[in-house]
């Protein structure tokens, strides 16, 4: 496969895998950790009304969502990418990372939880799955006698 159409498709897996698994934890997340009663999550605005009523392991789930959808999503990109894993990797991070801004400028969160999502979801996550990726790489190299 050229090497182009390659790296084009790693973009649009990395970020339709990443994106599958962050709305599949995102979906999941009320079954496992129940919302404060009488708030609506199905809405940003029943989610900006009921914000002031949930509590630090509420947060836990979109901060996983937010945080394996990034490295999931990354791995598939640094995977398929023909050249620059790592590179692609970053940059699925990039684009995932945009994401969270825009989360966090339009759904009022807390401070707390802002600063450690954009800081420990994104970036840190894209580069760990390029770490994976390229190292599986290397270690499946064939080392002459």
């Amino acid at each position: 496969m050229n090497p182009i159409l390659r790296n084009i498709l790693a973009v649009v897996a990395g970020i339709v895998v990443g994106s599958a698994v962050n709305m599949s934890i995102i979906m999941m997340s009320g079954a496992v950790i129940p919302p404060p009663a009488g708030v609506d999550t199905t809405t940003s605005e029943g989610l900006s009304a009921g914000m002031h009523l949930f509590e630090p392991k509420h947060f836990l789930m979109p901060f996983l969502a937010h945080a394996l959808g990034t490295l999931v999503g990354a791995w598939v990109a640094a995977m398929v990418a023909a050249t620059h894993k790592m590179k692609f990797a970053l940059g699925i991070g990039v684009f995932f990372l945009a994401g969270g801004i825009a989360s966090v400028w339009i759904l009022p969160s807390p401070v707390w939880f802002a600063v450690v999502d954009l800081s420990l979801a994104y970036l840190p996550m894209a580069c760990l799955a390029g770490l994976l990726a390229t190292s599986r790489r290397r270690s499946t190299a064939v080392i002459p006698a």
